[in-house]
């Protein structure tokens, strides 16, 4: 603190006999602090404490004190840790590697650039659910995981010992979010001497949920994580805060899961991308943290930076609640006050001035679901069956399917387990209970399992063909399922474990049954997988459901149930009693309060000390797997997971200038909404794919070939991958499908041949974009994977001949310039 120039506001704050300092905001500020959105003050903190005038300067923290007057200003901020998720945690951690091994060879000391920073390793393993509805799933999955991912386990187990400061969580521990959520955040750092608030940046769009337990935080791209690793500052933009103010109540009926989807639709139709979103008003007090991680776990779908619950008493009880350390709870809340930072959403004095406020009535959420290919196309249920049965006939996009008339009463009959079933536009084939946004929220989790149990009580049951699958986000969570006795009614539906950690909304669904399959193609069936998750974008959940719904996970064991998502619940029964007696879904819902008295009574801080005091100890086999030791990795050149990444190969010390773009060529002519999924799939590898056929150049079989997202490590597949959607929409070829024209041969091409074509030919690209082009996650490979496809050696990344040109005049849109 020497060289700071702000040293003079450090204050001395003591709490429970022990004395720490911690920089005096308000004193520094006066009357324009008091002024600042609470998520810019934890901005002014770390520019504050990090100002050495070289990466962070006076200038900083002047433009965020004066934030009403400094809006879109670049400024440098110093997150205080970093989360890794598994999926983009690996790039990261090679790049990180082969830094060193770049710096060795240049003569300089690898030791200098090992990490400063607290990281949170959570390998977060992408389960696949080729095994469901049977008691033994989840070990049966997480073996086959396992086997397949070894390989990269063994990686990240050397990434571990190899660089300081780093934490890792071992896989089947949870997912990485809610792991978050429930262990690793701090709310306010106190190991050392001075106090300051918790901040993250992770490789995953989903690390925004840590803001409904106040911590500021959210996505970042690999090569940024490492910057951040290594104490360098992030370059952003100071941003504009919206105010969402909430007031009044949820209905008994209503779930978060429904107060999320009215919120994504809601601020996606403002206009929120690449500003901070935070929440107060009255209403806030009624939202259980859980309830407000569910809220900002969304937030990339509405599109925002951030959607940030300041820290109240609500936050301090989950702590407890949580079996976090009662002395550290104790100097967090000192701090807070001390540093004003501490939120009392009922004190209106409190509130800040923001950009733009905007409004909910809690009481206006009703039961929702969203779909049939966006998050934030929310449907009431009331209207669910009139809504998709105007999509099947509406034309070709974000709510149609395009059929005939002539083609709706298409049926498809199968045998399955000796029995015959039918299949219709609207069937329900794959109802996951799954996903962080809603497996970390007690209420809804028991809220489904108190529904399972009053259905299963009335005789009701799930089709055995449907794919039912549960995912909890943690080991707590499965914990209080057991102890309050729900557990054998979701199974009992099908809904068994199948493992912990990323999946059908990911599309780790797993196969369907063929004679399933050869029904829906046969008969060109709009099928439909109903999931608790958080994204459903067209050929993320699965090949073959064509419409995907995103639900509270009560509200998927009800479509599970009925079967169809062509069903009006207040008008049509989930199903009859063997008596032929109706049932409907009103009879077996449980309200609110029955649920917050489960909770109150079964979520527990026991819990939580049982499973997080052995979090990081591991299964049995990631005990026993041996990983290489020493600060650089040992490359083995054949392997198809983890590859030495060639970006340090060639490096100079000057940077390359960029080449004009002359007589360039459109490699994609896409429209509106083209996410990261359609750029950068994160799912299976079909079988006729480019990346398809470079694994079985190499001796490997389909069942082997695993998903783009287990294999990230590896450039070459990812680029192969890239543009491999089977949904994507290329206006020069006119069908979905992952293929492209090449000009001027005219000939059809998957879209890497096409991209390797113009690249031997010395042919500059452009892709012609619409609206919200890259919104989604897995955005660092959306980057990366364009500029692999056009880059003839990677030392001149800089020179990358690819530009995206956006379209129809439209401004907001998340993207990357190639």
């Amino acid at each position: 603190m020497a060289g700071n120039p702000y040293a003079g506001y450090l204050k001395d704050l003591e709490v429970g006999g022990k004395t720490f300092k911690f920089f005096d905001l308000p004193a520094l500020g006066g009357s324009k602090y008091d002024e600042l959105p609470f998520s810019v003050r934890v901005l002014l903190e770390s520019v504050v404490r990090n100002c050495d005038e070289f990466s962070v300067t006076k200038s900083d923290v002047e433009c965020v004190l004066n934030w009403a007057n400094q809006q879109n200003v670049e400024l440098n901020f110093k997150p205080a840790r970093v989360i890794l998720q598994d999926f983009t945690g690996v790039p990261a951690v090679v790049d990180f590697a082969a830094m060193r091994d770049a710096v060795s060879k240049l003569g300089g000391d690898p030791d200098k650039i090992n990490p400063i920073c607290p990281s949170d390793l959570v390998i977060d393993h992408s389960v696949q659910v080729d095994f469901a509805r049977t008691p033994d799933s989840l070990q049966k999955n997480q073996d086959l995981e396992f086997e397949r991912n070894k390989e990269r386990f063994r990686f990240l187990k050397w990434g571990a010992t190899a660089f300081r400061n780093m934490l890792i969580v071992p896989p089947g521990s949870g997912i990485v979010h809610q792991v978050n959520l429930e262990y690793l955040a701090r709310v306010v750092f106190s190991d050392s001497e001075v106090l300051y608030p918790d901040s993250v940046v992770g490789t995953d769009s989903h690390t925004t949920m840590i803001n409904g337990l106040g911590v500021l935080g959210w996505g970042a791209g690999g090569i940024e994580a490492e910057a951040v690793m290594l104490g360098q500052a992030i370059s952003m933009l100071l941003p504009e805060v919206i105010g969402y103010q909430i007031t009044g109540a949820l209905d008994q009926y209503a779930t978060s899961t429904d107060l999320v989807l009215t919120i994504t639709k809601h601020l996606r139709q403002i206009g929120v991308v690449g500003k901070f979103v935070e929440f107060f008003g009255p209403g806030v007090t009624a939202l259980s943290i859980a309830d407000r991680a569910t809220i900002s776990n969304m937030c990339p779908e509405y599109g925002a930076t951030v959607g940030f619950f300041p820290v109240d008493n609500a936050t301090l009880a989950y702590l407890r609640q949580t079996n976090r350390d009662e002395t550290k709870i104790q100097t967090i809340e000192a701090y807070l006050r001390a540093s004003k930072m501490m939120r009392n959403y009922s004190d209106a004095n409190q509130d800040p001035k923001f950009t733009q406020v905007v409004e909910l009535d809690l009481a206006t959420v009703v039961p929702s679901v969203s779909g049939p290919k966006r998050p934030h196309d929310r449907v009431s249920v009331s209207e669910m069956k009139q809504d998709f049965l105007q999509c099947l006939t509406n034309k070709v996009g974000f709510k149609g399917f395009g059929l005939r008339n002539e083609n709706l009463g298409a049926a498809g009959a199968f045998e399955y387990e000796g029995k015959t079933y039918s299949l219709k536009h609207g069937s329900v084939v794959i109802a996951a209970i799954t996903s962080c946004t809603n497996t970390s929220n007690p209420s809804v989790m028991l809220g489904a399992g108190l529904l399972a149990k009053k259905a299963s009580e009335a005789g009701l049951s799930v089709a055995p063909y449907i794919k039912t699958s549960l995912s909890p986000g943690s080991g707590v969570v499965s914990y209080y399922l057991q102890e309050s006795g729900v557990l054998p009614y979701l199974e009992k539906m099908g809904f068994n474990n199948v493992g912990y950690g990323c999946m059908t909304c990911i599309g780790n669904s797993g196969p369907l049954n063929d004679a399933i399959v050869d029904a829906i193609e046969k008969n060109d069936l709009v099928c439909c997988g109903v999931l608790s998750g958080n994204r459903n974008f067209e050929g993320r959940i699965h090949p073959n459901t064509r419409a995907n719904y995103l639900a509270s996970p009560l509200l998927v064991i009800a479509y599970a149930i009925a079967g169809r998502v062509d069903i009006d619940f207040e008008t049509e029964p989930l199903g009859h009693t063997e008596k032929g007696e109706p049932i409907f879904l009103r009879q077996v819902w449980p309200t609110r309060s029955e649920i917050q008295a489960v909770e109150s009574k079964y979520v527990i801080p026991a819990m939580f000390k049982e499973v997080y005091s052995k979090v990081t100890q591991g299964s049995k086999a990631w005990q026993e797997l041996q990983a290489p030791e020493g600060k650089l990795y040992p490359w083995d050149t054949t392997s198809t997971y983890i590859k030495k990444p060639p970006f340090f190969e060639n490096m100079t010390e000057e940077l390359p200038q960029q080449a004009p773009l002359v007589d360039a060529r459109c490699l994609l002519n896409l429209g509106d909404s083209v996410t990261t999924d359609h750029i950068s799939p994160a799912g299976s590898i079909a079988r006729n794919s480019p990346a398809a056929r470079y694994l079985a150049e190499r001796g490997l079989t389909p069942k082997e070939f695993n998903s783009y997202g287990s294999r990230r490590g590896n450039d070459a597949v990812m680029a192969r991958g890239t543009f491999a959607n089977i949904r994507l929409v290329n206006k020069l070829v006119g069908k979905p499908g992952p293929k492209t024209v090449h000009f001027p041969s005219m000939q059809e091409l998957d879209v890497y041949d096409a991209a390797e074509r113009y690249k031997q030919e010395n042919v500059a690209l452009i892709l012609l974009v619409g609206k919200d082009y890259g919104s989604g996650s897995s955005r660092d490979w959306a980057a990366k994977g364009p500029y692999l496809q056009v880059l003839t050696n990677f030392d001149m990344l800089l020179r990358a001949s690819i530009v995206a040109v956006f379209i129809s005049g439209h401004q907001s849109c998340h993207c990357r310039i190639f």
